[in-house]
């Protein structure tokens, strides 16, 4: 298992960071509203965001995230067919400018969502997300639990084989929070069950899990037993931690939470998962940030450099033998 960063599609401090913490594979979010380039299922726009961040000393490995709207495929509105096209068309860049991995998630309507953000250790800025102090009906078309495994099966059945075709991977992320609905919209990747239905769908190597710590924790799963149960399907780690429930939780320090994380890399490690990228998530803001303009809760500049030094620790340590 190697550790990546997750960076701005431009040019940014970060960049450095990287390379002065000895991280220079990364991941990326491609999309428009954030290169100010056209959407990356035009094969020029991603390649100018590729060749800058080599330009950089930096290698893209992954996309993560909606890399232009997919609301009309989520919510299955006029347009879906178009948009699976360029959807395709996305793979096939990826597969020629080396980038073997995409990281989506279908949450319809909305996507990872925060309530704000409360005191942390030390002052830090943590941020939190409370079921009660969520809207009870939110803006939009609102589906059902089924009408959204429907989409999700015709976005499958349109993009997997494609992905299988040119040899990539693509690491489906849990609905964040775990809720069966939130806002009134259905959610429906909230638990073994769902990923393994999803898997049924098109079983192929493709077909993989982006094995988010926190979130199948919060699914209250066994993190050893479900990353067993998953194995070679689990096709990129991203690591932190909360305490509390799906219904109310706060994410803490890399370091402070209850979940046993050299335990899990040494799991990752017999369970063969040595070429797999993991990540640091979220991170509560530390000192001296979090008021500036552009600022994205959970994605502070120091606190992912305290969360890469003790990764790169735990890292290390997975891969030695336990002590007698």
């Amino acid at each position: 298992m190697h550790l990546i960063e997750f960076v701005p599609p431009v040019p940014h401090r970060l960049w450095a960071l990287c390379r002065q913490m000895g991280i220079t594979d990364v991941v990326v979010k491609a999309a428009p509203e954030l290169t100010g380039r056209p959407p990356p299922w035009q094969r020029d726009a991603l390649a100018a965001v590729v060749a800058d961040l080599a330009a950089a000393g930096l290698r893209v490995v992954a996309l993560e995230g909606d890399p232009f709207d997919l609301s009309a495929v989520k919510l299955g509105l006029p347009g879906r067919d178009e948009a699976l096209e360029h959807y395709r068309l996305l793979l096939g860049n990826m597969a020629e400018l080396g980038i073997g991995l995409l990281c989506y998630n279908f949450m319809a309507g909305t996507g990872w969502h925060r309530t704000g953000e409360r005191p942390g250790r030390g002052g830090a800025r943590a941020t939190y997300f409370s079921l009660a102090e969520t809207p009870r009906v939110m803006d939009g078309p609102l589906l059902e639990t089924e009408q959204v495994w429907d989409n999700y099966a015709s976005f499958i059945r349109a993009v997997m084989p494609e992905a299988e075709r040119l040899g990539l991977r693509m690491g489906l992320h849990p609905d964040d929070p775990p809720l069966p609905s939130l806002g009134g919209m259905a959610r429906v990747f909230g638990s073994l069950e769902a990923f393994d239905r999803a898997y049924a769908l098109a079983p192929c190597r493709a077909n993989g899990v982006t094995f988010c710590q926190a979130n199948f924790k919060l699914m209250g799963v066994d993190l050893d037993a479900a990353a067993r149960h998953f194995g070679s399907r689990i096709a990129f780690v991203h690591v932190r931690d909360v305490r509390g429930t799906a219904e109310e939780f706060v994410e803490l320090f890399h370091d402070e939470g209850e979940t046993d994380p050299l335990a899990l890399f040494r799991t990752y490690r017999e369970l063969g998962l040595a070429d797999v990228p993991c990540r640091c998530d979220h991170v509560p803001a530390m000192e001296g940030e979090g008021d500036e303009p552009g600022f994205v809760p959970g994605y502070g500049t120091l606190g992912r450099l305290f969360a890469n030094g003790y990764l790169k620790a735990l890292l290390t340590a997975a891969g030695r033998a336990r002590p007698a």
